[in-house]
């Protein structure tokens, strides 16, 4: 029973701590691999831990029901907890309350889960073959649509098939370079999965509503995954296409590949669950792409991510084990 509350404290204290840590490290996007994965590992650990400590909660309780409430009881009052105390009938049924909560907690948190994963997926696979069938062959490839808006927007919609979607908006303020290297973010996005890593954080943060793992969390994996489509949008057509082209989809207004023009940057007003070359951290992303970390100070980052990456996937197994043993 002190291992499945070790297990629980950890969880605890990684859910509304570890944000503190990974946040400064991820920010700004100097290693977004690194950054991903942590991110990941760090939701993955408290979810493992919380898994171990209510497996490891049931076997005692079908081993051992009276030592589980005698640990209870003498982990929260220590020697004041006497027989006569955890054998009373009133402790016993608290305890059985307790645990029942704990349970419709857990049901309660992965039904939640669920239906927000759920609909996203319909969402996104209803706009997708919606896109596919009134939207106008673009780029040379089936599954790159133009639709009539006004509105500058570019993003994809994971379906089957996914669809990339551009606004006769942003044709209108891009350029042929430009539009490649929009298009190019926007398949990297469907190549590398992105939808899935954002489906699945946030359901976690539907999940677990004020947990800043999960909320913080899913800010931080839709930000990194748009910084990664940028890099490889970046290594086939050039960062200055690609900066112009974000600053013009999210300013309405065409950009020279050299020229960056003051102002505010609008919701172009894609659907949920669609990720867009210009929705999410814009001044940030071309901040990044146009001062890009030194050599130095990426090494330093991944350095510490990876170490932070190492931590978070043992600390489970190495907890259980530790007091195991």
């Amino acid at each position: 029973m002190i291992t499945a509350l070790a297990l629980l404290g950890y969880a605890a204290g990684a859910a509304w701590f570890a944000p503190a840590l990974l946040a400064p490290l991820t920010h700004r996007g100097v290693s977004v691999r690194a950054g991903l994965a942590a991110w990941l590992a760090a939701m993955a650990s408290v979810l493992a831990s919380v898994a171990l400590a209510i497996g490891l909660s049931f076997r005692t309780i079908a081993a051992d029901w009276p030592g589980l409430t005698q640990a209870l009881c003498r982990s929260v009052a220590g020697s004041a907890c006497t027989p006569e105390v955890y054998g009373s009938v009133l402790y016993q049924a608290g305890v059985l309350v307790l645990a029942g909560s704990l349970t419709l907690a857990g049901a309660l948190a992965a039904w939640r889960y669920g239906r927000r994963v759920r609909r996203s997926r319909a969402q996104t696979r209803s706009h997708a073959r919606a896109a596919l069938l009134v939207g106008h062959a673009i780029g040379g490839q089936d599954r790159t649509v133009m639709l009539d808006d006004p509105r500058p927007a570019a993003y994809c919609v994971a379906g089957r098939p996914a669809a990339i979607v551009v606004t006769s908006g942003a044709l209108a303020v891009l350029d042929q370079s430009q539009l490649k290297a929009v298009l190019a973010h926007e398949s990297a996005h469907l190549a590398h999965g992105h939808h899935t890593l954002a489906t699945v954080t946030r359901g976690l943060a539907a999940a677990f509503p004020g947990v800043p793992l999960f909320t913080r969390g899913a800010e931080e994996v839709a930000r990194l995954t748009e910084m990664a489509a940028d890099d490889s949008a970046a290594r086939t057509n050039g960062r200055p296409a690609l900066v112009a082209a974000l600053i013009a989809i999210a300013t309405g207004a065409a950009v020279a590949s050299g020229g960056l023009p003051g102002g505010a940057f609008p919701d172009p007003g894609m659907p949920r669950g669609a990720m867009a070359a210009a929705a999410r951290a814009v001044p940030e992303r071309v901040e990044r792409l146009l001062r890009p970390s030194s050599p130095a100070r990426s090494t330093a980052v991944t350095a510490a991510l990876s170490l932070a990456l190492a931590v978070l996937a043992a600390a489970p197994t190495a907890l259980t084990l530790f007091l195991a043993g």
